[in-house]
Formats: C-alpha cells, structure tokens, sequence
C-alpha cells in the first residue's frame, strides 16, 4: 500500500507542478514579446501536459480510488467526495485549457515560421487559457488538501 500511496502523491506533485511551471513559463514568454520564445514556449507547455499531466491525471483517480477500495472506504466518505469533485472540476476547466493549448502553439508556430505577428485569435486564446487555469489549479490545490486533511471543506 505505501508503493501505492507515493504513487498517487507522485502523481498529485507532477499534476500540480506542471501546471504550475507551464502557466509560469507562458507568462514569462507572452510578457518577453518575443513570438519565437512564444513558440518555442506553446510547444514546450503541451508536450508537458502529454509527458506529465495527463499520465499524473490518470494515476490520480487510478490510484486513489485503488487505496480508498483497499481501506474499504466508500466513495460517499465525506472528504473523499470533495477530492473526486475537486479533481473533476479541475478536469472541467483543464480540457477546455487543453485544447485552447493545441490552438495558440499552432498559431504561435505558424507565426514563428513566417515572422509574422501573433494573430489576435491567439491572444484571446491566452487569456482564455489563463482564465480556465486559475480556477483549475485552485480547484487542484482544494483537493489536495482534502486529500492530505482528510477533511471535507465544511
């Protein structure tokens, strides 16, 4: 059960540091002004999400709800609901994030090749981004600390 355990702490720490690092890194690029940092940034942050967040997005709920089996704990245990609903909120507002992700590294890509300037689709796109992560990632960081509180938020 520990193997388990540091398994899905494993997968909370990447989830949230990639998260974490990937909005820094956007901001930092997007402030630079600089499309091919742009670029290079829009690639980076979605090959992370395919490298960390999604294999720690699925070890997460794999894992938690294989330790709340293993505890015979049911899935209707106070603290447990608020974990699973905090974790599919954050999801909620991560997919759209996600594909808006897709969009702005084509558009900085294509912007970077051709030395044109960032298409304005794409500054909506990352405001947009910006907008869907702040609640993502705070919704994140509640189902942390349920998870390591063991407590429901009230």
């Amino acid at each position: 059960m520990l193997v388990l355990k540091t398994l899905h702490v494993l997968g909370a720490t990447l989830f949230l540091g990639t998260g974490l690092g990937s909005a820094w890194y956007k901001l930092r690029a997007w402030r630079s002004g600089d499309v091919r940092i742009i670029a290079w940034t829009d690639r980076e942050v979605v090959l992370a999400d395919w490298v960390f967040t999604i294999p720690s997005g699925v070890l997460m709920p794999v894992t938690g709800l294989w330790l709340a089996h293993l505890y015979g704990m049911p899935w209707t245990t106070g603290w447990l609901k608020w974990a699973i609903g905090g974790y599919a909120c954050a999801g909620l507002f991560w997919l759209p994030a996600a594909w808006l992700q897709l969009r702005m590294r084509r558009m900085s890509t294509l912007a970077a090749a051709t030395g044109a300037p960032l298409p304005p689709e794409w500054r909506a796109a990352h405001l947009a981004w910006m907008l869907l992560g702040v609640p993502s990632f705070l919704a994140t960081l509640v189902t942390v600390w349920v998870m390591v509180t063991k407590q429901p938020l009230f």
